[in-house]
């Protein structure tokens, strides 16, 4: 009995390590910690890639993909999918992943979340062309982030579902660019989700309040009338004044501390 549990112990190891083992040839991404115990089941690296992300809600209209908003980019693309351990679910695979990025400075250009996404299947066949991220419409995210500097033209995407069988899986693809990415805003929706979120918005690299940046700011801020903030910044107060003048009731801005680097927006609870 004892030789017969030993093989049956040793033959467990194989099958586990067997399971946990990555795709040949597969690494991870240095711009992304790897969640503990996920294991990379699909991986690709290709030159001079053309790729369309979404910043909005994506459907098909009379047979073709529609956008809301789109960032159009072409570089060097790895992509990497993970499945994830069952003992967690995608969204705190997600938000976990998401908290580590926004740590590192990256700017998120566009975050969504479930039904507010669109179609998974349109994500999973259209945007990304892995049918093994098609999952149920409400159990989804994804969000779009632009890298901090020297990685400043560079943007990576990421997407989690839990497929109707509960595996769920986090898929993440780093596009360099071939050229300069100039300015690009986040969405309003994105700004305030983050704010109803986290609690605090870092926009380190805004300086001085620019015309596009108070719109996109004021519109995030106006559709929540009840949400009350502070400004932090050398250049709070003008960014201040410059949000009233965009209809941002002035009972609703604080002046926060001026020792931050940029403009800080922090939620008043």
């Amino acid at each position: 009995m004892a030789g017969i549990r030993s093989v049956c112990v040793a033959l467990a190891m194989v099958f586990s390590s067997a399971v946990l083992a990555d795709v040949p040839g597969s690494k991870d991404l240095s711009v992304m910690p790897r969640f503990t115990g996920s294991q990379i089941v699909d991986y690709s690296e290709q030159a001079e890639q053309e790729r369309i992300y979404p910043q909005g809600s994506i459907r098909r209209i009379s047979g073709r993909l529609r956008y809301e908003n789109e960032i159009q980019l072409k570089g060097d693309l790895t992509a990497i999918t993970y499945r994830l351990p069952d003992t967690h679910s995608s969204d705190q695979v997600f938000n976990s992943t998401r908290e580590a990025l926004l740590a590192k400075n990256a700017q998120m250009l566009y975050w969504c979340k479930g039904r507010d996404c669109g179609g998974s299947s349109l994500w999973a066949n259209s945007v990304f062309s892995k049918s093994i991220l098609y999952g149920p419409d409400d159990q989804q995210s994804f969000a779009l982030f632009r890298l901090a500097e020297p990685q400043q033209d560079s943007v990576l995407a990421l997407y989690s579902i839990t497929r109707g069988n509960r595996r769920a899986y986090l898929h993440a693809e780093l596009l360099a660019s071939d050229s300069a990415l100039g300015d690009i805003l986040p969405t309003p929706a994105t700004l305030l989700r983050q704010l109803r979120t986290t609690g605090v918005l870092n926009l380190s690299n805004q300086q001085e309040p620019t015309p596009a940046w108070v719109e996109v700011l004021s519109r995030a801020l106006n559709s929540d009338s009840t949400m009350r903030v502070s400004l932090a910044g050398n250049n709070a107060e003008s960014w201040r004044e410059a949000l009233v003048a965009q209809r941002v009731r002035s009972s609703r801005l604080e002046l926060g501390n001026a020792d931050v680097s940029g403009l800080q927006v922090n939620v008043l609870r």
